[in-house]
C-alpha cells in the first residue's frame, strides 16, 4: 500500500473513531434523521386528515339564518347543517379561534327575491385564519348553486328553456397526474432531506478542522511526514460518510413513515417506494459530498469552532433559500436551475416524487457541479494546511 493511502486511511479510522466517540451527538442527528421521515408526514397526514374531517362534518355558519329560510332549506337539501354564526365571529376570525367561514344574510334577504333583486349574501372570512380561507370556496359554491336554482325556477315558471341560461357545458379534464398531485402536500420533503444532510456535515466538517484546531490536535497531524492531500481526503472521506449515512436514513425513513399516514387520500397520492429512495440517494450522496468539502474549506480559516460556525452561515443560508427559486417560480424549472448546487437536488427530488422522467444529461449536470466543488474543496483544505505547515 503507497504511504499516502495509508495515511488518508489512518486518518479516516482516526477521524471516524472520533466521532463514534462522540455517542450523544452522533445519537443526536442519526435519531433525528431517522425520525424526520414519519414524524413530517405524520404532521402533513394530520393537517391533511383535520381537513377532511371538517369537510365531511358538512356544517355551514349563517349569520341572519331566520332571514333566509329558502337559502336554509337549499343548504339542507345539500345535506348541510346550518347553524347560527356567534355573535363576535368577525373578532373570534381574526384571532384564529374561529376556523370557519360566515354566511351573512341581509334583512330582505327574502323580500328582494320575490321581487326579482338580487340580495348581497357576504362570505366572513380572514385571509390569515388559513383554516377559514380554505372553506371558502366551498362555500360560494354552495351559493352559486343556490342561485343556479333559482334562475332555473324563473325561467320554468315562464315557459323559458332553462338551456338558455347555460348555453355551453363546461368539463375539467386534469392533466396532472395522481403523484403530481401529491407533491402540492408532499413537496415540501426534499427540503428537510436536504437540511438533514446539511446539519449532519456540518458538525462534522466543524469538528474535524476548526475543533481540531482549538483543541491543539491539528499541529501534530501535520508534523506526518505524509502529503498533505491525503490527511485532507482521509478526514473528507470521514465526514462525508456521516452526511451520506444521514441521506440514507433519511431517504429510507419515508418507506416506514408511509405506515403512519392518517389520511387516506394522501396514502393514496403518495407514491414513495424503494425505487424512489434510490433516486434519492442518488442525487442525495453526490450533494453530501460536495456539502461535507465545502464546509471543511470553510471552517479550516476559522481558529476556533464559534468562528467556524459564524462562517457557515453563508453555506446554510444559501443551501437554505436556494431551493425557494422553485418556490418563487410557481413549479416552472428552468435549464439554469440544473447548475446551482441544493436548488438542482431540490428540483431532481420534486421530479422524482411526480413521477416524471429525466434523462442522463440531467443528471449528470448537477453530478459534474459537485464534483467540481468537491475538487476544490479538497484542494483549498489541503493548501490550507500546506501553508499552515510551513508556518
Amino acid at each position: 500500500m503507497k504511504p499516502s493511502l495509508a495515511a488518508a486511511i489512518t486518518v479516516l479510522r482516526k477521524e471516524l473513531t472520533d466521532a463514534l466517540r462522540d455517542r450523544r451527538t452522533l445519537a443526536t442527528v442519526l435519531v433525528s434523521s431517522v425520525l424526520m421521515g414519519p414524524l413530517v408526514l405524520l404532521a402533513i397526514s394530520g393537517l391533511v386528515a383535520s381537513l377532511e374531517s371538517r369537510a365531511e362534518q358538512r356544517e355551514v355558519y349563517v349569520a341572519g339564518v331566520a332571514n333566509a329560510p329558502t337559502l336554509r332549506n337549499f343548504l339542507e337539501r345539500q345535506t348541510y347543517v346550518v347553524k347560527e354564526a356567534p355573535a363576535d365571529f368577525e373578532a373570534r376570525l381574526r384571532r384564529s379561534t374561529f376556523s370557519d367561514p360566515v354566511v351573512v344574510v341581509p334583512a330582505d334577504f327574502e323580500q328582494a327575491l320575490v321581487r326579482g333583486d338580487a340580495p348581497i349574501v357576504e362570505i366572513v372570512s380572514d385571509s390569515a385564519n388559513q383554516r377559514s380561507e380554505a372553506s371558502t370556496a366551498r362555500i360560494e359554491r354552495l351559493l352559486g348553486g343556490f342561485g343556479r336554482e333559482r334562475a332555473l325556477l324563473s325561467l320554468a315558471l315562464r315557459g323559458v328553456s332553462a338551456q338558455l341560461l347555460e348555453p355551453i357545458q363546461v368539463e375539467d379534464r386534469d392533466l396532472a397526474s395522481t403523484q403530481t398531485r401529491a407533491t402540492r402536500i408532499t413537496g415540501m420533503l426534499p427540503y428537510f432531506v436536504m437540511m438533514a444532510v446539511l446539519y449532519g456535515a456540518l458538525t462534522a466538517a466543524l469538528d474535524t478542522t476548526a475543533g481540531e484546531r482549538e483543541r491543539g490536535s491539528l499541529e501534530p497531524l501535520l508534523m506526518n511526514p505524509a502529503e498533505r492531500w491525503a490527511l485532507v481526503v482521509g478526514k473528507w472521506v470521514a465526514v462525508a460518510c456521516v452526511s451520506m449515512l444521514i441521506a440514507v436514513l433519511s431517504s429510507l425513513s419515508f418507506l416506514p413513515g408511509q405506515w403512519m399516514l392518517r389520511s387516506d387520500t394522501l396514502a393514496a397520492l403518495f407514491q414513495y417506494g424503494p425505487r424512489e429512495a434510490l433516486l434519492f440517494l442518488a442525487v442525495l450522496l453526490p450533494f453530501a459530498a460536495a456539502l461535507s468539502a465545502v464546509l471543511m474549506a470553510v471552517a479550516i480559516r476559522c481558529k476556533t469552532f464559534k468562528e467556524a460556525q459564524a462562517s457557515s452561515t453563508i453555506v446554510i443560508l444559501a443551501t437554505s433559500l436556494l431551493p425557494l427559486v422553485n418556490v418563487f417560480n410557481l413549479g416552472s424549472q428552468s435549464p439554469w436551475h440544473l447548475w446551482v448546487p441544493a436548488l438542482a437536488q431540490n428540483t431532481l427530488m420534486t421530479w422524482v416524487l411526480k413521477g416524471e422522467d429525466f434523462n442522463l444529461a440531467q443528471v449528470m449536470i448537477p453530478l459534474g457541479v459537485c464534483i467540481v466543488l468537491t475538487v476544490v474543496g479538497v484542494w483549498f483544505v489541503a493548501r490550507m494546511l500546506r501553508q499552515a505547515a510551513l508556518r
